[in-house]
C-alpha cells in the first residue's frame, strides 16, 4: 500500500463541509485518511481579487496507482461542485496530490511531488504537522 499525502483547499461555498465531505469521498474511493492536518484559513495565492481559502493536507494509504489516485480526486472534486473558472480562480475544493511513497512523474497531467509544494507555506506547514503525526503510531 502506497503513502499519500494530498492538500485541501475551499474558498466557495461552505469550506469546511466541502473538506470534510472531501475527506469523507476519499476513504470511501479506497484513500484510507490516517491523519488530517489542522484546517487552516489563508490568504489566495494568484488569481484574480478571491474569498481567503480553508487549507489541510492529509496522509493516506492506498492502493491506487497515481493516475487511479488522480481519477477518484478529478470524481470527488466534480461531486462537491467544482467548476474550473480560471487559473487560480476561486474554487468550491481542490485536492492535489502532493507526495506519492518516493514516486517521481512529470507528465503533462500529473507531476509528483507536486512542483510547487515547497513555494507554498499553506501547504508546507499543515504538511510538517502531518509528518509528526505520522512518525508516532495511529
Amino acid at each position: 500500500m502506497a503513502t499519500v499525502y494530498l492538500a485541501l483547499g475551499s474558498n466557495l461555498g461552505d469550506r469546511h463541509s466541502s473538506i470534510r465531505r472531501a475527506v469523507d469521498l476519499l476513504n470511501i474511493a479506497g484513500v484510507h485518511v490516517r491523519h488530517l492536518s489542522t484546517i487552516i484559513e489563508t490568504e489566495p495565492v494568484g488569481g484574480p481579487l478571491q474569498g481567503k481559502f480553508l487549507n489541510a493536507v492529509l496522509e493516506a494509504h492506498t492502493e491506487l496507482s497515481p493516475h487511479q489516485l488522480l481519477s477518484k480526486i478529478k470524481a470527488i472534486e466534480g461531486k462537491l461542485g467544482r467548476v474550473h473558472r480560471e487559473v487560480d480562480g476561486p474554487r468550491e475544493i481542490d485536492i492535489d496530490i502532493l507526495l506519492y511513497d518516493d514516486f517521481v512523474l512529470d507528465l503533462p497531467e500529473l507531476t509528483i511531488p507536486h512542483p510547487r509544494m515547497s513555494q507554498r507555506d499553506f501547504v508546507m506547514g499543515p504538511l510538517k504537522e502531518i509528518k509528526k503525526l505520522s512518525s508516532h503510531p495511529p
